[in-house]
């Protein structure tokens, strides 16, 4: 018998798909805590959450027959994927179900800020009647800046246009074409700020997206624009915000979201023009039986072994074939993150090129890979491998991919070359005995790099002692080299330092390595 457990609440017509299979058995078992639930995944093939349940390390690791980890919804911050894969268990999610829902809310509270819909409600409730104090503004003709254009950005632009209002949009990934095409204007995050009457986040919450609306974001905009989160709490920084707010700069901000759930300090909620609601993006009757019943298919699909749909981590390939190919996957998905973190610019054209052994293999899940590590860093839990190629094709992404079975100077050799509307990059990455990844080429310097966790990559000038400076600064602030690569063109030329650091590097720490003498420029990727 097959077990699932369901550890949130999850809508009825979920629960039946799971049940009418007669080798299934479903338990029903919320607000378990950590310890409780390390104990009762013992005996599960597969788990079914939504965003209270952690499906943590611990938790993986405490499970013996654990195959699939559904989430019901977009979110996976509280999946540990890389647990989750090294012990070979499938993780998926539902991301279409809470689409509309999350961009109707959004427009809900475009609309409640512009017209006092809460505040006049509380004044008429109270018996008063003073139509003057909530005087509001219309959207038409409004420009509206949408930062990241996925799923429920794009949504959230069409009704906006039924509106009359402008709108502009910031994404890495979004062509100014296919802009174009929808009705909308790409922009640059910075003019967003600082053209738009109305803002909208809609991206993931990453290391790169914490606080990217922050003081110095707030400086840039208009005064009297008004703000929208509907994504992720920690988007926009909250202190920030309600420092602009009582300075004028923002005339009011609607909230979805927060830093913390439930909130630690409720002052910014209680504030005159603020609007809160409390995570009811995706509450919706609809939205919560759309979610279940599409995480109930796609993990039944998983367990009775037929196709895996809407995987974060492994692609719909034959098992016996994935056990192959598994590292050639990750080296694959990493070399295209470690390529769009790398370069500038809207990216328009990608040429693939495989040579050696592995061209008698079926290439096409090694290019979803790569195609799903290069939009990972910008849309994360959004894009698995099933879409990726749909999603580059909608951003007019045009992917080639050649082979090539003579080998040259390895064995294997994963060949990338990204073009942009800025700038060309070509990244190269091979398999040391068959199961070692390793970044073998960045930017036409050969390199040899262990392609995980924080990679601090330098383009500087073969001097003496530049190495030693980066070093020094680097340990003054207490961050740990793992290990490092160098590649030159010619001694005294143009050079490239790669090195693997155990942590973050600041911001601040990053812009000194910039400005140091000799170095031209510094980036810390995330693999």
């Amino acid at each position: 018998m097959i077990k699932v457990l369901v550890s949130d609440p999850l809508a009825k017509e979920g629960i039946e798909i799971l049940e009418r299979e007669k080798d299934i058995e479903v338990v029903v078992k919320t607000k378990q805590t950590p310890a409780q639930l390390k104990e009762e995944i013992k005996g599960y093939d597969a788990i079914v959450v939504r965003s209270a349940t952690k499906v943590t390390k611990e938790v993986i690791e405490a499970s013996d027959k654990l195959r699939v980890i559904g989430r019901a919804g977009v979110g996976l911050d509280n999946v540990d994927i890389e647990a989750a894969s090294k012990k070979g268990i499938v993780v998926v999610n539902a991301p279409a179900g809470n689409t509309i829902s999350t961009a109707e809310h959004t427009m809900s509270l475009i609309l409640s800020l512009s017209r006092n819909i809460t505040k006049a409600d509380r004044s008429i409730k109270n018996g008063e009647w003073d139509r003057k104090k909530f005087m509001g503004v219309e959207l038409y003709g409004k420009v509206l800046g949408i930062a990241g254009m996925g799923r429920i950005g794009a949504e959230v632009a069409k009704r906006a246009l039924s509106f009359r209002m402008k709108v502009i949009a910031y994404d890495p990934f979004l062509s100014a074409e296919k802009a174009k095409k929808i009705g909308i204007e790409l922009s640059s995050f910075e003019n967003l700020l600082k053209t738009s009457d109305y803002i909208t986040v809609h991206t993931p919450l990453t290391e790169d997206t914490r606080y990217m609306i922050s003081d110095e974001q707030f400086k840039l905009m208009k005064t009297g624009v008004r703000v929208v989160n509907c994504a992720r709490g920690g988007i926009i920084e909250e202190k920030a915000l309600k420092k602009a707010i009582e300075s004028g700069k923002v005339a009011g901000c609607a909230l979805d979201v927060f830093e913390s759930e439930p909130p630690k300090d409720f002052s910014l909620v209680k504030m005159d023009n603020v609007v809160a609601t409390p995570h009811l993006g995706a509450s919706t009757e609809e939205a919560q039986v759309n979610v279940a019943i599409d995480i109930a298919e796609i993990v039944l699909d998983v367990l009775m072994n037929r196709c895996i749909r809407n995987a974060v981590n492994v692609p719909c390939v034959d098992t016996e074939l994935l056990k192959t190919l598994r590292p050639y996957l990750d080296l694959a998905e990493k070399l295209g993150s470690l390529g769009t973190q790398l370069v500038e610019g809207h990216i328009k054209n990608v040429k693939i090129k495989y040579t050696g052994e592995i061209t008698s293999y079926d290439t096409s899940p090694l290019t979803i890979a790569i195609i799903k590590g290069m939009l990972a860093p910008i849309l994360q839990e959004t894009v698995n491998f099933v879409n990726a190629p749909m999603i580059a094709k909608e951003r007019e992404i045009k992917v080639s991919e050649t082979k090539t079975a003579e080998i040259e100077d390895f064995a294997n050799l994963i060949s990338i070359e990204i073009e942009t509307d800025k700038a060309k990059l070509n990244v190269e990455g091979t398999l040391f005995t068959k199961v070692d990844p390793r970044i073998a080429k960045i930017g036409g310097f050969y390199v040899d790099a262990s392609p995980t966790g924080y990679m601090l990559v330098i383009s500087n000038k073969d001097m003496p002692g530049i190495i030693g400076e980066i070093g020094t600064l680097i340990g003054k602030n207490k961050i740990n080299i793992a290990g490092m690569s160098f590649g030159r063109e010619a001694p005294g030329g143009k050079a490239i330092t790669v090195l693997n650091v155990d942590s973050v590097v600041p911001k601040d720490v990053l812009a000194q390595i910039k400005s140091a003498k000799n170095i031209f420029d510094a980036k810390l990727v995330r693999l």
